[in-house]
């Protein structure tokens, strides 16, 4: 495709749309044959509209088919590559074709703001940043669209020409929500954001143009400087405008006089002289050139340098710093989708985790839950050996009552068979004394019987008998009492005596 035809494509587009009559994406050959005309005279090419009858068998062509013949009947007359100046005045002629073709439908807008030659301006600089895209809900039909950032970078130069505060946040939420917009939401957006509060037309008017100038006729940069005459060698100020092609000059700002032109080619460089001055070195001669400062000076270097490097191209400077947003918005658009596939597989990998994590949080609470379930455990057992060491305690206690006890009834028996043993002995010797007694006694009788005269004395003795014997029996009660007492204390003990000797058998 010639470099001429694919800078029009969109001016074309734009046209064919506007001769639409239905939801088909197809026009009929003979309005195509008038707009097909139009361009043929533009291009000093004549009857090249004839072909259409031919072309194809149907009444009607889509977009696709009569871009192929334009390309193949039209264009292909032309140099593949035209010079800038041409391709340029091309372009701006089959624009304007273009233009009366569907300008209507753009014209007629409600609370108009822009002129129509303003209109016609955004219509060039839209057709330029825009791009051709497939329209998804007819077939064979196209949509010429352009980008959020392009209509940001255009209201931001318009809203700073006409001294306001571009709102860049608002603009941004905006843009979101309407994506890619075709050319009259664009007109629109520019005029509600960006001429707010603005009145004067001319000032408008003049923003516009320089966007216009900027992006449409490759104008790098505009201001005042001095130049060197060639028959009079005096500094005289001008109003200069730069393009790759060529820097002219004009009398004033308003460009209508042109004064000259100095040619900008491959091979040209720039160079800076004392006295804020600059040499603009040509293959044809040199310029000398005077700026007012030094910063001045600097920018319209870069700026001459620049256009000279693009002096040798074949497409306008406008365009290539189009085709170079736009290189850079598909690769953001590429990195924005390796980050969403990296995110997602971030987001895979942390639901992949989290899956993990809960496993294990379960994991967690389960070993948990067994934890405090041995806890629980633990503290039984603690209490039932708590309990069981009590019980021992209990039982060492009973134990050495149960011993201190028995300790005692031994002491007791042993007392009490002291006792018994005293008491035999007593007894025993109460006997032998009643028997001694008794003795005496049948020897006191016998005397008794033999000495009648020893009976006084005989009383006497029997009466203190009488009263040992009283003693001896009271002694013998005594002992008996005391008996009685110990069996009735050993018979107490005895269950708890037998207890303890059977738990020590």
């Amino acid at each position: 495709m010639s470099i001429l035809l694919e800078n029009v494509t969109n001016c074309v587009c734009l046209a064919f749309k506007a001769l639409q009559q239905d939801q088909t994406g197809l026009v009929n050959k003979s309005k195509l044959k008038v707009l097909t005309a139009n361009i043929g005279t533009l291009l000093d090419l004549y009857g090249v509209e004839k072909g259409l009858e031919h072309f194809r068998s149907t009444l009607s062509l889509s977009f696709d088919q009569y871009r192929f013949y334009l390309q193949n009947e039209v264009f292909s007359s032309l140099p593949a590559k035209l010079p800038l100046a041409e391709l340029r005045e091309y372009e701006s002629r089959i624009a304007e074709v273009c233009w009366l073709v569907c300008r209507k439908r753009y014209l007629q807008r409600d609370h108009k703001v822009f002129t129509d030659d303003t209109v016609f301006q955004l219509y060039r600089i839209f057709c330029v940043l825009a791009e051709l895209v497939p329209d998804n809900q007819t077939e064979h039909s196209y949509q010429v669209l352009i980008h959020p950032s392009e209509i940001c970078s255009i209201a931001q130069t318009v809203t700073s020409s006409l001294g306001c505060i571009f709102d860049e946040d608002d603009f941004t939420s905006l843009s979101i929500s309407m994506g890619n917009v075709r050319l009259t939401p664009f007109i629109a957006v520019i005029e509600s954001r960006c001429l707010t509060g603005i009145k004067d037309s001319k000032a408008i008017k003049e923003a516009i143009i320089d966007v216009y100038q900027k992006i449409v006729e490759d104008v790098i940069k505009k201001g005042y400087l001095t130049k060197r005459g060639y028959i009079f060698p005096s500094m005289r100020e001008f109003w200069f405008v730069l393009r790759p092609s060529e820097l002219s000059y004009y009398k004033n700002r308003s460009e209508k006089d042109k004064s000259g032109a100095l040619p900008i080619e491959v091979g040209s460089r720039v160079e800076a002289t004392t006295g804020y001055r600059i040499i603009l070195h040509t293959p044809e001669r040199n310029f000398e050139l005077g700026a007012p400062d030094h910063m001045t000076r600097l920018q319209w270097i870069s700026a001459l340098q620049l256009a000279a490097d693009h002096s040798g191209g074949h497409q306008t400077y406008g365009r290539l710093q189009v085709a170079k947003r736009r290189i850079q918005r598909q690769g953001r658009v590429q990195e924005m989708l390796q980050a969403k596939t990296q995110l997602q597989q971030e987001r895979t990998a942390r639901q992949a985790a989290e899956g993990q994590a809960k496993e294990l949080e379960a994991l967690v609470k389960e070993d948990s839950k067994k934890l405090g379930e041995l806890g629980e455990i633990k503290v039984k057992l603690e209490k039932l050996l708590e309990e069981e060491t009590q019980a021992k305690r209990d039982e060492e206690i009973v134990r050495a009552l149960q011993a201190r006890v028995l300790a005692e009834e031994w002491e007791k028996r042993d007392e009490l068979e002291r006792l018994q043993c005293e008491q035999k002995m007593l007894l025993d010797e109460e006997r032998i004394k009643r028997q001694e007694y008794e003795e005496r006694q049948r020897e006191k009788e016998e005397q008794l019987r033999n000495a009648e005269q020893r009976l006084a004395q005989l009383e006497k003795e029997r009466h203190a008998l009488d009263d040992e014997l009283k003693q001896a029996r009271e002694k013998i009660v005594l002992s008996e009492g005391k008996k009685d007492f110990l069996e009735a204390k050993l018979y107490q003990y005895a269950p708890v005596l037998r207890e303890v000797f059977r738990g020590q058998g």
